[in-house]
């Protein structure tokens, strides 16, 4: 409720994030880095013209699983400002950080979100990174990144601050919209499968059971026994709709969708933006694509 609050008393206009970085246009580009495109949109958005962004992991990148280039050693020692999720989710970042010897900011973007915890396969439970798909929880993401910035270049601390509350402001207004999207939606029908368990804290915000399929990773082609399992879930979960993410077989997506009644969704984008011209090359249209493919999905009858 105390979040809630937060978000409806933020009065900055969206327009308050460009007329703050208009008032660094005439300074050098602070040199920063992010580590996966969902972070460097977000810091894009906050510094503007103030910053040069690098994304260590970017459009359709796997964050799990990078391994990182001598080009991101070069452009690490080079930055001022490191952004990075935190909550475990770049266990490759430590060893970066050492290799290239950083001193500079490091801003955890996800230090002030309440964590969620998430089963892996094989029954282990790890805290859940995925804290973005919360719009909530992007506003913590916006304020935390302003505050990062401005400890980096105190000179510029109030324009940083303003450019994060304006962007804070357009989060809290997707919220809004989300939530009129999807409140129709009967509680009955509120299930949605999907490949990566990454939708937890936008299930948890919107009322949503999401499952991970049982027996299926995207490192390798599933067996007939685990397509089996899957069609099983499916039909006994009584599950409405399949999203399964573009690194996976489209014909077994198809599939699915034939054998177990349930509407195929489309591919809905979890831990990594979409190229330009894409349907979600931002944090924002991310939120905006997925919803309206949610909705769609849920709102859709079951085949016969």
């Amino acid at each position: 409720m105390r979040r809630r609050t937060f978000l409806a008393g933020i009065a900055v206009l969206a327009p308050a994030a460009a007329l703050a970085t208009e008032a660094l246009a005439d300074t050098a580009p602070m040199p920063v880095v992010a580590t996966f495109s969902i972070l460097g949109d977000m810091t894009k958005q906050v510094g503007g013209h103030a910053i040069a962004v690098r994304t260590f992991v970017g459009p359709d990148g796997d964050a799990h699983t990078y391994q990182p280039t001598p080009g991101d050693l070069r452009a690490l020692t080079q930055s001022k400002v490191l952004v990075k999720n935190g909550l475990g989710l770049e266990g490759w970042l430590d060893r970066l950080t050492g290799a290239a010897g950083f001193k500079g900011t490091t801003v955890v973007a996800a230090a002030q979100v309440q964590p969620r915890t998430m089963k892996e396969e094989g029954g282990a439970i790890t805290t859940d990174p995925h804290a973005w798909q919360d719009p909530r929880n992007g506003v913590l993401y916006a304020q935390a990144i302003g505050e990062g910035l401005a400890d980096a270049d105190p000179a510029h601390a109030d324009a940083y601050r303003q450019a994060a509350n304006g962007f804070a402001a357009q989060i809290a207004q997707m919220e809004s919209w989300i939530e009129a999207q999807l409140s129709p939606i009967p509680k009955d029908q509120r299930r949605i499968i999907t490949t990566h368990d990454a939708f937890g804290y936008y299930g948890a915000r919107y009322d949503i059971e999401f499952l991970a399929p049982e027996g299926i990773s995207t490192e390798f082609e599933p067996s007939a026994r685990n397509i089996a399992a899957l069609i099983a879930q499916i039909k006994r979960e009584k599950i409405h709709a399949v999203f399964i993410e573009n690194m996976t077989s489209p014909r077994m997506a198809k599939m699915l969708a034939r054998e177990t009644g349930a509407t195929l969704g489309g591919t809905v984008y979890s831990d990594a933006l979409s190229p330009p011209g894409g349907p979600a090359p931002t944090y924002l249209s991310m939120l905006r694509h997925n919803t309206t493919l949610f909705a769609a999905a849920m709102r859709a009858p079951a085949k016969s």
